[in-house]
C-alpha cells in the first residue's frame, strides 16, 4: 500500500507487520483514536464488532484492514488502549512522526475519526464513524464499489 510504503505497523501484539503485505488488495479504515477520548472509548467495540464481521465471521473475509492512528498521551497509553479495546487490527507505532502527517493530509482535528481509503490513500469516505453507525456493515458494500480492489466479499 502506497500509504505506507516503508513504514513498519503493529499487530495487536506489538509485532511488526509489513504494510505492503498486510494491506494488499484491501480497503483501508485509518483509525484515529485515543483511549482517553470518551467518543472514542464509545466508539470503538463499534468498530470492533463492524471488524469482526467482516474480516472474522465472515464465509469468506472482506479485504478490509484498519490501522489505528494513537492520538494517546504516552505508548504505554496506546497500547493499553489496543489491548483493552481494540480488535485485532494494526496500529502505526506511537513513536513515528508519520501519524502527524495522516493527521493533516485527512484533516483530522479531533478525534474519533475513521477515514477510509483507496490502496493510494485517496478517499472513499471521511466519515467512515457515521456511516458505520447508520448503516452498519451495509456501508462497507458502498465502499468496494468505488475501492478498486479485487472482490471477492459476498453480503450474506
Amino acid at each position: 500500500m502506497d500509504l505506507f510504503c516503508g513504514r513498519i505497523l503493529l499487530n495487536k501484539d506489538g509485532e511488526q507487520v509489513d504494510p505492503e503485505e498486510a494491506l494488499q488488495n484491501k480497503i483501508v479504515g485509518l483509525y484515529f483514536s485515543a483511549g482517553w477520548c470518551s467518543p472514542c472509548r464509545d466508539f470503538t467495540p463499534i468498530l470492533c464488532d463492524f471488524y469482526t464481521e467482516l474480516v472474522e465471521e465472515s464465509e469468506q473475509a472482506a479485504q478490509f484492514e484498519i490501522v489505528f492512528i494513537s492520538s494517546d498521551k504516552s505508548p504505554e497509553d496506546m497500547v493499553d488502549y489496543m489491548h483493552d479495546m481494540h480488535g485485532d487490527w494494526l496500529a502505526l507505532p506511537w513513536h513515528d512522526p508519520y501519524k502527524h502527517d495522516l493527521k493533516k493530509k485527512y484533516s483530522v482535528t479531533a478525534v474519533p475519526k475513521l477515514v477510509v481509503v483507496k490502496q493510494n490513500g485517496e478517499v472513499i469516505t471521511d466519515k467512515g464513524r457515521k456511516q458505520i453507525r447508520a448503516k452498519g456493515l451495509a456501508c462497507f458494500r458502498t465502499w468496494l464499489e468505488v475501492a478498486d480492489v479485487f472482490q471477492n466479499f459476498t453480503s450474506k
